[in-house]
């Protein structure tokens, strides 16, 4: 997707800040609206329908996790990048495990903030964009995967599955009773394998273990310091 078409909502309560985003982004012909507090967001996002949706935490009258915590009641794909000034793990865990999928902590570059942006972009439009075959349907043990429509069915019930989850689920289906790197899906999917991400990495983990915990023979095995291995029977 080129920038001029990427549609962005910044909520941000510090008007001067929100002022230079608006300003840097305008700049490079990012399509940017802005909002001032987390219920101005949440009306805003429903109306723009952003590509993503950028968000500080800590803001007034609603917080930046409720405001994530609702969207994901009914939207689990856009992309969601958090602002931070807090950089204990549990609040940054906390914000992956809302539907997250990035975040930046204050103060940050512009330029980094605008690569995370079309990484996040790109990456949620994978599956639409991709035209050459591949395996999209996999059976585990009695579930079955269907990564196209970011989907696992159990006797006839459907979960859906958010972006990063298919592309991490996908991987460890492709390489099924084998190791997958934890570097190489840090890069492949958060970007960098920074500590902060290594955590991400694993509660995303336990979110799939707990989607496929149905059927007993699955286990996704945790290969201290190597990766992760999927193993059914």
């Amino acid at each position: 997707m080129k920038t001029e078409n990427i549609k962005v909502l910044l909520v941000e309560d510090e008007q001067t800040l929100a002022m230079i985003i608006k300003d840097t982004l305008d700049g490079q012909g990012f399509d940017i609206h802005t909002a001032a507090d987390g219920q101005e967001g949440l009306r805003l996002f429903f109306d723009l329908r952003p590509d993503v949706l950028v968000a500080d935490v800590m803001m007034p009258r609603m917080d930046g996790f409720e405001l994530v915590r609702r969207i994901r009641q009914t939207d689990r794909h856009t992309p969601v990048l958090f602002l931070t000034a807090r950089s204990a793990v549990s609040d940054v865990v906390q914000g992956f495990e809302l539907g997250a999928n990035d975040y930046l902590k204050k103060p940050f570059g512009m330029q980094e903030l605008m690569v995370r942006i079309k990484a996040l972009v790109g990456r949620a439009c994978v599956y639409a964009d991709r035209s050459e075959p591949s395996q999209h349907l996999y059976e585990i043990g009695n579930y079955l995967f269907d990564v196209r429509r970011q989907l696992l069915l159990y006797e006839g019930a459907e979960q859906e599955l958010s972006h990063r989850e298919t592309e991490l689920l996908h991987r460890l289906c492709q390489n099924r009773n084998s190791v997958v790197d934890m570097q190489g899906i840090l890069l492949d999917l958060w970007g960098d394998d920074s500590f902060f991400n290594q955590r991400s990495l694993h509660v995303f983990i336990t979110k799939l273990r707990r989607k496929l915990s149905q059927d007993d023979r699955i286990r996704i095995i945790n290969v201290r310091g190597v990766g992760y291995k999927l193993i059914v029977g």
